[in-house]
């Protein structure tokens, strides 16, 4: 499977290439695997050609465009850290794992074609996340503004509880509500 080109890309390729990855996130969400690829071409606004040439294969491009949330996702940490308090940061950040999750639920049937394919779409992805997880907590309880005695662990495992209740569009309000929740209880007074 393609991951990331094998030589450097021009400016405008790399636009096209990631003009089609978001795309691709947003129909395979929409249509799951009967997702035309033309028709994300279209979306892109590219051809269809400038879509086969990134991406190959089906395969190719649904794990490409769920790596390339991951990636979003992840590399979110240092940016929100750089342009906000560390509290704020991480509970934007926590945002941002909601609307990760929901396409992933979104293209898990696309995703589960990529599986039985032989590939491993999720290979890194629970190191990852939790990577960005620690940098973001770490810099919060060094600013004295989270509790030191929850793990990034455990509040992984209530994101993802948070994001398989909530993980509908029309669900996103209970979704930020629940997220509220676990920051009241990573900021509460108890050791």
């Amino acid at each position: 499977m393609t991951d990331e080109p094998s030589r450097p890309l021009r400016a405008d390729a790399r636009r096209n290439r990631e003009k089609i990855l978001v795309a691709a996130t947003r129909v395979f969400a929409e249509q799951g695997l009967d997702a035309h690829l033309e028709h994300i071409a279209r979306q892109a606004g590219v051809g269809t050609g400038t879509l086969y040439r990134n991406f190959p294969t089906r395969e190719d491009l649904i794990e490409a465009a769920y790596r390339n949330e991951l990636a979003r996702l992840c590399d979110a940490a240092p940016d929100l850290l750089a342009t906000m308090p560390p509290r704020e940061a991480l509970r934007a950040w926590m945002g941002n794992f909601i609307d990760y999750a929901t396409a992933k639920f979104g293209m898990a049937d696309a995703l589960r074609a990529v599986v039985a394919s032989g590939a491993d779409p999720y290979a890194r992805s629970h190191e990852m996340i939790q990577a960005a997880l620690t940098t973001l907590m770490d810099a919060a309880r060094a600013a004295r503004a989270i509790r030191s005695d929850i793990s990034a662990t455990d509040v992984f495992a209530g994101l993802t509880g948070v994001a398989l209740t909530s993980s509908a569009a029309e669900q996103r309000g209970q979704a930020e509500r629940l997220l509220d929740l676990v920051m009241d209880g990573l900021t509460s007074n108890r050791p």
